[in-house]
């Protein structure tokens, strides 16, 4: 079964790293194994939550719960 590497959307077959393929797995190289840790880093990943800022703030109090 072929795959697709999550970074630049290139085949990446799914071998045993043993056999010499899918070192970097599930990406194609450690180019672009390197280049979706980057975006990690950078907080390029988001996952939005379903309630509003306003909502969170009220619920908190002012401050946002910080202590502040």
């Amino acid at each position: 079964m072929e795959q697709t590497c999550p970074t630049c959307g290139k085949g990446v077959g799914c071998g045993r790293p043993d056999e010499g393929r899918a070192t970097c797995f599930p990406f194609c190289s450690e180019r672009c194994r390197l280049v979706d840790l980057g975006a990690w880093l950078d907080c390029a990943y988001v996952i939005h939550s379903s309630t509003e800022a306003g909502q969170t703030e009220d619920a908190m109090g002012p401050g946002g719960g910080t202590g502040n």
